[in-house]
């Protein structure tokens, strides 16, 4: 594939089959040998299934402590392309690798004990939302769009945050909502949690936890109120312009170079070095001359 430079792609799959049971056995035997693997490397697996868009398989790994969990999602990730390789295959974590098909998320589960108890649900508030909850959503509303860089770490990332393709545009939450960025998703104590969707597949695990764990607790400890919780969809909700998630990586990377918070979360030559990083991304990308401004500029200016 590189020698042709990831061009004419075949998926595996064709068209949206999400959770195909017909695509899943015509691949058993693939599948079979993937779910070995990542049993035989402690990472262990809830599901393997097709997902919508053509060859898009979700994986999702098991629960686990933080720690565990960002190292177990980075291993996944290189033995996946590993797997798939051997196979006679290609896997890409790419953002978005497709103008015609929504992108690759990486979506984060959090629920947060304390000293062993569940902190998030409490049985006499409005859908079983705890303060330490409310005030978790509080703070990763208020830092999403400050925290980007490290949870869109590439100029594709942000190819794939666009309107009704599944990945959220602004700093949104709701209930059982899965046009937000923070969808909280109900249940019992050890079931209560919020899903940070606004994650791609292309993030560094270890990053994209550390900003949704940071600004979550971020908010617990400064008790940050989050807005109502967006009814209905919420590509169409109109938000302030503090919410609005930034449009580039660019933009991103001038956010948390700016960003008190970030710099109080993670020191100052962390931001600095991985704000210059982003920077310098974003700059190789504006020197490329890409298939689109051939086809769009060649002949016609």
């Amino acid at each position: 594939m590189r020698d042709k430079g990831y061009r004419d792609l075949q998926p595996i799959t064709p068209d949206n089959f999400g959770y195909s049971v017909l695509r899943s056995a015509v691949w058993q035997d693939f599948h079979e040998d993937f779910l070995a693997t990542m049993a035989a490397m402690d990472i262990p697996l809830e599901g393997l299934h097709s997902e919508s868009g053509a060859g898009v398989m979700e994986a999702a790994i098991d629960k686990s402590g933080f720690l565990a969990a960002a190292d177990r999602a980075a291993l996944f990730k290189t033995f996946a392309k590993a797997q798939a390789q051997k196979s006679g295959l290609m896997a890409t974590f790419m953002a978005k690798w497709s103008p015609d098909y929504p992108g690759q998320s990486g979506h984060i589960h959090i629920s947060l004990s304390r000293d062993g108890t569940p902190a998030f649900h409490d049985a006499g508030a409005d859908d079983g939302m705890s303060a330490t909850l409310r005030h978790f959503i509080g703070g990763q509303q208020a830092l999403l769009p400050e925290l980007m860089a490290l949870i869109g770490p590439t100029v594709n990332s942000y190819t794939r945050l666009v309107p009704g393709f599944w990945a959220p545009t602004n700093a949104t939450w709701g209930i059982e909502n899965r046009t937000c960025a923070l969808r909280v998703v109900r249940g019992g104590p050890e079931a209560q949690r919020v899903e940070f969707r606004v994650a791609g597949a292309d993030a560094n695990p270890h990053l994209a936890l550390a900003a949704a764990l940071g600004a979550g607790l971020w908010g617990v400890e400064h008790q940050i109120e989050p807005t109502a919780p967006s009814v209905g969809n919420a590509y169409e909700a109109r938000v302030p312009a503090r919410l609005r998630l930034p449009a580039s990586l660019g933009e991103a990377a001038a956010r948390l170079r700016r960003s008190k918070a970030a710099r109080d979360l993670f020191g100052d030559a962390f931001v600095d070095h991985f704000a210059t990083t982003r920077e310098a991304e974003e700059a190789t990308f504006r020197k490329a001359i890409t298939d689109w401004e051939l086809k769009r500029y060649f002949e016609i200016i």
